[in-house]
């Protein structure tokens, strides 16, 4: 006897009957209507029930068998396979039955999440941030660099747009190279230097290719947490080693290293993030002289080492490294542009031919046209007059700043006049930080307070203010609604 399985079938105008079809089984399947066994109707009275063509419920059944759902005998009909045990069928109903949207949980473990770090992302509306680090997009010699794109497609005869060298474009590996040599003094080559995307992926394949579960890896107390991050993935044990003016105070490393091994120390001795203090000289050499004696690693994060202003730049940890412990890391995010997602890393050859291998099951490759062009920028000698002009602006914007917080703040503000970078390290006197930023964002400006930076998140009475990504006239603006917000939630005294 032919069995009766009334159907209705699943929504999907855009889909072939056919498939609607299929899915109305499997989700009957699923909800345990239809059992392990279960003897589906025939073609013909099906098609009639439904009123469609036979052979549109033919090329339903063989999509089914062909996915493993049922089983076709010419003898004796067609069966819900017996593949699928009751007892699993029954959970499936319950554990597959329709919800809206994607699941909020998942049915696996997660673990602990890492501690959270907002991105920071461009504001909406008419909003002002003042966020540390960001350059200006606008400077970028947009035009100069369409052309080069442009140049790289045609030139490369679609090349590559294919799969390439995990190391980097070459042409780009060798200007990065010469940049290093003749700018922050590295003995590089093109051989020695791995680009990635981005800084970030710099720190996380050192981070994976160099540390094991429980290593002790010393950090700024007061960092870069999506760094922190990164390394503590590998299941490395964190400890953050003080900053004062001067840097990473580094006799409390020496400490540290007496109470047994440390695997690696990151920093950020250029412009010490956040703070913008430069690592001392003679701190600078000790670091060197513990790392070459104690044998770990230095992590050198040198994110704006262009952007410097009274006197040359110092020269990178790196530059002076005589017994391979420095792994340096730098970025073209704030020079150029982050969206370009060019960073790289140098590091002793035995270590980069590791960080090669990771790369190649991390990411592969990377974009190959954007490389050759920003190759060919710097080639042409347009990269270096950028980096001329945005110095210079970022300068005056430095300055233009520093005059509209005092004359405004007074000593409600206090904050050294930074040698470079992109932002200022301030405290705040007479008023909560945490309470200001959040007046502030009433007031239409964006600001980030100490707590983003802090290793243990406590919130010192300091924000981290940015200049670089507006003009004057914004940059005016944008004080004069954080002395507003700054006065709705002060307590008066002097300061």
């Amino acid at each position: 006897m032919t069995p009766h399985v009334p159907f209705t079938l699943a929504e999907g105008p855009e889909e072939p009957i056919f498939l609607r079809l299929a899915r109305t089984i499997v989700r009957d399947v699923r909800r345990g209507r239809l059992r392990p066994g279960d003897e589906l109707p025939g073609s013909r009275p099906l098609a009639a029930s439904l009123g469609v063509h036979r052979n549109t419920v033919l090329a339903a059944y063989r999509e089914l068998a062909a996915e493993g759902w049922i089983e076709t005998s010419a003898a004796r009909g067609t069966f819900i396979t017996r593949k699928l045990p009751e007892p699993a069928t029954r959970r499936l109903a319950r554990e597959t039955a329709p919800r809206p949207g994607i699941a909020e949980r998942p049915a696996f473990d997660l673990g602990d999440a890492p501690p959270p770090w907002e991105p920071t992302l461009p504001p909406e509306g008419s909003a002002i941030a003042l966020y540390g680090g960001v350059p200006d997009v606008g400077l970028l010699p947009h035009d100069a660099l369409a052309r080069a794109y442009r140049r790289a497609l045609r030139s490369s005869g679609g090349r590559l747009l294919s799969y390439g060298d995990p190391r980097g474009e070459a042409n780009l590996r060798a200007a990065l190279a010469r940049l290093l040599a003749s700018v922050r003094g590295l003995p590089a080559t093109a051989d020695d230097v791995l680009v990635t995307r981005g800084s970030q992926m710099a720190l996380d394949l050192v981070a994976r290719t160099l540390l094991a579960p429980g290593d002790v890896v010393a950090v700024e107390a007061l960092g870069y947490r999506p760094a922190w991050n990164a390394l503590a993935a590998t299941g490395a044990r964190l400890v953050p080693v003080r900053v004062d003016a001067d840097g990473l105070v580094v006799e409390d490393l020496a400490r540290l290293l007496h109470e047994g091994p440390v695997r690696a120390v990151y920093v950020t001795p250029h412009h010490q993030y956040p703070t913008t203090v430069l690592l001392a000289p003679g701190r600078r050499i000790e670091l060197l002289r513990l790392a070459r004696e104690r044998r770990f690693a230095v992590i050198e994060d040198d994110y704006d080492h262009e952007f410097h202003y009274d006197g040359r730049p110092v020269l990178p940890l790196a530059s002076a490294d005589t017994a391979g412990s420095v792994i340096y890391v730098g970025t073209l995010s704030k020079v150029l542009a982050p969206g370009l997602r060019i960073g790289f890393v140098v590091a002793p050859r035995r270590l980069a031919e590791r960080l090669v291998h990771a790369r190649t099951f991390v990411d592969r490759q990377g974009d190959q046209v954007v490389e050759r062009a920003v190759a060919e920028l710097a080639s042409d000698g347009e990269l270096e007059r950028h980096v001329r002009r945005a110095r210079r602006v970022y300068e005056g914007r430095r300055d233009v700043f520093v005059e509209a917080l005092r004359g405004l703040f007074g000593e409600a503000l206090s904050f050294t006049l930074p040698p470079g970078g992109m932002a200022l390290w301030a405290r705040v006197h007479g008023a909560p930080v945490e309470a200001l930023a959040e007046a502030a964002e009433r007031e239409g400006v964006l600001v980030h307070t100490a707590r983003r930076f802090t290793f243990e998140g406590r919130a010192p009475g300091f924000l981290r203010l940015g200049f670089a990504s507006h003009p004057d006239k914004t940059l005016r603006e944008g004080v004069r609604r954080l002395h507003r917000a700054y006065r709705a939630v002060s307590t008066p005294g002097p300061w």
